[in-house]
């Protein structure tokens, strides 16, 4: 084995390191993708190191070819999926799986191109509260992560380009990532339109062509800024400038789906990593950047101010304790019942409609109904395969929002057979057809997962609200950020309490994110002078925080109020937390490894001076405790760092020898959600 070259491979496969030979001429650089055999077929992987030393005595297999296709991996980029595979505890050749595009290459000439149309840029003059945050963070050199506190409207979007501007300057490149659903044709546009043909975009709705023909045009340099979602991280920007991460609370940030990474804190990593700035804005920080940013691990700027002199919106809250038509008619499967409109949101559509301004609805639930109930037995019809009820549709199709199951709305109950079943809660289908009969020369839309389900249907969506075809838009989250519209001046949040109190310690703050944000969609472009825009709040709760602090705009005295208990509480941002997740379709399996789980949490707590800070909270069933046949629970980790939460959760589980087959379990490293 002297002669024979041996490298440290890491396959794209739930493996460790594996090692392979190579017997060819050429170099063979670390961060070189390659093919090798593994078992009966044949994978790829990246060269992590060479070596010298075997373990055991097996056959040593030998690298079947270079894939030259692909660019060696740079030292930083190696070093941050390296970082990636440690932080997360994910597989290490999965992780650099993710650096590479989904198709194979074409040649620049062949490649279609994304219809990315450039207007033309209209020069911005800054405000003196914008000059202040674009030289201060231009003025610090190598590494900082910067947080930018805006209020919605403040011009975040202009800061960041600012800083792009001076990086393409000095001939540097910049990443931009924003949340999924704010990767709309406005926001693209606006770059399209400041910096020409360099933009590149990656997101989920490009097909897998688009996306490679991007990420090849970045990586060789014809593109010199990439906007895109999470993912756009596995994209090496070559002399990489910024990052920017606007909307950096978005809990879409976090994947979650096997490799459980989040977006902002990997990129706040990559920017260390490159020694180059981080810029994260928000209107409403998540609780764990203003905690860095009051301790000044993070630098503050602020922008409290809207341009122009443009006014906030005024609020006005309706207490639907109070609203008789609700507390009567929300049982009702009346279709010509709009027990949700209260006589405050009706009047102010009606004077909306009447000065042709455009007016959003709010409600984070789709269809028509949230249950299906027999008023006879009681009996509440669910999906067979989820913990979770049926959803109706079209006042005929009953759907699981989970595993997308399907059910025709019977006439009688399928249970006593003879009561007849009534639809109860609502969704943006119903307001939607109630709007319909209340207002009907109104042009109606709706945007929501069942009506938006492509980059088509977005992008007409946004060109008939710009060119005034829409009176009135009812959304999901999907309309609550991202979006501006010249002439929409009045947003009603239909029912905020959704979502007010699931069982997660951050739900509050994901509801004072979520009012400020769609309040914030209000008179963006209203001026001095004019009537501000106006937004509606129809709520059971009306001194809920989310709501006591959202209408006064009071992001400070909110999060002064939120990390109180937190804080008490050794709750994130005081703490790091695992969410280690047991699921399996054999309840009685699941249950046999959760024990033995619990056995060895109790005793390595148990091993003096060894872990006395963690502490484990569980086992138990997961709030919803089974999801596609999949039996769902739940142990929480938390201690003071993440390396000793995450050296615990990997004793804890060691080499999963006895975890019953077919049981799976899953680590989550700082879970942003506990459903």
């Amino acid at each position: 084995m002297s002669n024979v070259n041996l490298f440290c491979i890491a396959v794209d496969a739930p493996l460790g390191l594996l090692t392979y030979s190579y017997g060819g001429s050429e170099d063979l650089p670390i961060g070189s993708r390659v093919r090798v055999p593994l078992g009966p077929r044949t994978t790829t992987g990246v060269v992590v190191a060479r070596t010298d030393k075997v373990d055991g005595d097996f056959e040593i297999k030998e690298i079947i070819e270079i894939l030259h296709e692909y660019p060696v991996i740079s030292p930083a980029m190696f070093k941050w999926l390296s970082w990636l595979s440690e932080f997360y505890c994910y597989p290490i050749g999965n992780v650099f799986a993710c650096a590479y595009p989904p198709a194979k290459k074409k040649s620049a000439g062949t490649r279609k191109q994304l219809k990315l149309s450039p207007t033309q840029w209209k020069n911005h003059q800054l405000t003196d509260e914008q000059q202040a945050v674009v030289r201060d963070i231009l003025n610090c050199q190598g590494f900082a992560a910067h947080l930018v506190f805006g209020v919605t409207g403040s011009g975040k979007t202009e800061v960041y380009m600012q800083v792009l501007a001076e990086m393409l300057a000095q001939g540097k490149g910049g990443l931009v990532l924003v949340p999924e659903i704010s990767l709309t044709p406005q926001l693209i546009q606006r770059f399209v339109s400041r910096f020409g043909d360099i933009i590149a975009v990656i997101h989920s709705h490009l097909s897998e062509r688009e996306k490679t023909d991007q990420w090849w045009d970045v990586l060789e340099g014809r593109k010199k800024i990439l906007i895109g979602a999470r993912s756009a991280l596995f994209c090496s920007v070559p002399n990489l400038g910024v990052i920017v991460v606007d909307e950096e609370h978005e809990p879409t940030f976090k994947q979650e789906e096997k490799l459980k990474y989040h977006a902002r804190d990997s990129a706040v990593m990559l920017a260390k990593i490159h020694n180059c700035p981080v810029v994260l804005g928000s209107a409403t920080p998540s609780a764990e950047s203003w905690k860095n940013a009051i301790e000044k691990k993070y630098i503050l700027h602020q922008l409290p101010s809207r341009v122009e002199g443009r006014q906030l919106p005024i609020f006005e809250v309706v207490d639907l304790k109070k609203e008789k038509e609700f507390t009567k008619g929300r049982l009702s499967s009346k279709s010509e019942s709009a027990f949700w409109l209260s006589s405050t949101l009706s009047a102010a559509i009606s004077k909306n409609l009447q000065c042709g301004k455009q007016t959003a609805l709010f409600l984070n639930r789709r269809g028509m109904a949230q249950m299906v109930i027999c008023p006879l037995c009681g009996n509440v019809c669910e999906c067979p395969n989820c913990d979770i009820s049926l959803t109706l549709h079209n006042r005929t199709s009953m759907v699981c929002h989970y595993c997308d199951y399907h059910e025709s709305l019977a006439a009688k109950c399928p249970s006593c057979h003879e009561g007849e079943l009534k639809s109860i809660g609502l969704g943006t289908e119903k307001i939607e057809a109630d709007l319909a009969k209340i207002f009907p020369s109104a042009r109606l839309a709706r945007a929501d997962r069942d009506e938006i389900t492509g980059r088509k249907d977005i992008e007409d969506l946004i060109t008939r609200m710009e060119n005034n075809e829409i009176d009135i838009l009812v959304g999901t989250q999907m309309i609550a950020k991202g979006l501006d519209f010249k002439n929409l001046t009045l947003v009603g949040l239909v029912m905020a309490d959704v979502g007010f109190n699931l069982p997660d310690f951050r739900a509050t703050e994901r509801a004072f994110q979520l009012v400020t944000q769609v309040a914030g969609r209000a008179g963006r472009h209203v001026k001095e002078g004019e009537d501000p825009g106006k937004v509606i709040i129809q709520t059971f709760n009306p001194l809920h925080p989310a709501i006591h602090y959202g209408i006064q705009n009071n992001y400070v005295g909110y999060m002064n109020h939120e990390l109180s208990p937190r804080s008490e509480l050794a709750y994130p941002p005081y703490s790091m937390l695992c969410a280690i997740r047991i699921q399996g379709s054999n309840q009685t399996k699941v249950h046999q490894t959760l024990n033995r789980l619990s056995s060895r949490a109790q005793g390595l707590c148990q091993q003096k001076n060894s872990y006395d800070d963690i502490s484990v909270l569980g086992p138990a069933a997961a709030p919803l405790a089974r999801i596609k046949r999949q039996y769902r629970y739940q142990v929480l980790l938390k201690g003071g760092s993440a390396g000793r939460v995450t050296h615990f959760a990997k004793h804890l589980l060691g080499d999963q020898d006895w975890v019953e087959s077919g049981v799976k379990i899953v680590l989550d490293i700082n879970p942003v959600q506990l459903l």
